[in-house]
């Protein structure tokens, strides 16, 4: 597997969400942006991502102003073009136009000096379904401790 370096994570999106299917995207990004995200200073909590006018444009993805930066700096909170292959978007379009899915930022990283997003295909849980998510974890953890135990004695 590529060696990359993880600069966030949406963590709380398998959690608020059913992932079908992932995606890989490159990102445009400006000069202070990329020294932003190379000290790690990104935050993917409430992104997702959006086909506008037939380009895929990442929305909600904050990058904070790069502290060396001077008058020429980023806008924390600007819409982002995100780059796929036309056929990618085409099939983008066609499943995100069913009812229910959205494209949502999993995790934010850097393959070989490019800034990459994997994108989601999601469908949002519902209350339910996240109570029972939490009780099979608990369950599993549980098994795993008293497996555990019991290869110690």
């Amino acid at each position: 597997m590529e060696k990359f370096k993880v600069v966030s994570e949406n963590r709380k999106a398998r959690h608020e969400y059913h992932i079908f299917e992932t995606y890989e995207a490159g990102i445009a990004l400006t000069g202070t942006e990329v020294k932003s995200l190379r000290a790690g200073k990104a935050n993917l909590k409430d992104s997702y991502a959006r086909i506008d006018n037939g380009e895929l444009m990442l929305h909600q993805l904050h990058i904070s102003p790069y502290e060396q930066g001077n008058r020429f700096n980023h806008e924390p909170l600007r819409t982002r073009k995100l780059l796929m292959h036309r056929y990618e978007i085409n099939k983008l379009i066609g499943k995100t136009k069913e009812k229910g899915y959205t494209l949502v930022a999993l995790k934010l990283y850097f393959v070989r000096g490019k800034a990459k997003v994997e994108l989601g295909l999601a469908t949002g849980k519902k209350t339910y379904d996240k109570r029972q998510d939490i009780a099979e974890r608990d369950a599993k953890r549980d098994m795993d401790r008293e497996f555990r135990d019991r290869q110690k004695e």
